[in-house]
């Protein structure tokens, strides 16, 4: 059923972290209800709205790292391509800047 996929440990640790603050958001919201409040972002924005331009975020930085890998590999004369860790560990610091400062 999930074959179309390439379901690697970098992948399954994203989308579990995904899950994961949608889960702890959704508790988060039923304790303390959340306020409109206006940071950096051009809108006032609600601790939902700013997860998901995070995670619209997060997902395109993935997307570009991967997208730029292999020509990373020729640029800095690497040997072999950078690990998709950088980029997720990467991803979860401009979710994390979004949520605190956006």
């Amino acid at each position: 059923m999930l074959n179309w996929m390439a379901w690697t440990l970098p992948v399954a640790v994203f989308f579990g972290c995904i899950v994961l603050m949608l889960v702890g958001m959704t508790i988060w919201e039923v304790r303390s209800p959340t306020t409109l409040r206006r940071g950096w972002l051009p809108m006032a924005t609600t601790r939902g709205d700013r997860l998901f331009v995070g995670l619209l975020l997060a997902a395109y930085v993935n997307l570009i790292f991967v997208g730029f890998s292999e020509r990373m590999v020729t640029w800095f004369s690497l040997e072999q391509e950078p690990s998709v860790w950088i980029s997720f560990v990467v991803s979860m610091a401009v979710l994390a800047l979004v949520m605190r400062k956006g």
